[in-house]
């Protein structure tokens, strides 16, 4: 009985995980966020000040970064030039955030933990 119980869990944690990875593989790419200074293909410097740009059907909007260091978290955040909204770069893989509206936790700091690859974005914020 053991046996039969502890297949039926198994197989429960295998149909769990593959709609869950179902569900992240059906979201749609609503952007693309990449370094202004290093081109399309370029890295992104997570450091305060970074130009990056947020690539959206053809149009493109500028705008910087923000890093702030909580404890041992780094979080970093989006600001569309001309804006007083942060959004923090809620990774998804190494290539995909979603953009969430939030103010920012922990104290601003120069430089974060290296740098991202472009990042295609999962949530598109209103501009």
């Amino acid at each position: 009985m053991m046996k039969r119980a502890s297949n039926t869990i198994r197989a429960g944690a295998l149909a769990a995980l593959v709609a869950c990875t179902h569900a992240h593989a059906d979201d749609a790419v609503c952007g693309t966020l990449e370094s202004a200074t290093n081109g399309q293909d370029g890295m992104i410097a997570l450091r305060e000040g970074e130009s990056v740009n947020f690539w959206r059907g053809g149009a493109v909007r500028h705008g910087a970064l923000h890093v702030y260091k909580d404890g041992e978290v780094y979080r970093v955040y989006w600001q569309p030039e001309g804006s007083g909204d942060l959004y923090v770069l809620a990774n998804e893989s190494a290539t995909s955030a979603r953009l969430i509206l939030t103010p920012p936790r922990g104290t601003k700091v120069d430089t974060g933990p290296g740098s991202l690859p472009p990042q295609k974005v999962l949530s598109c914020p209103a501009l």
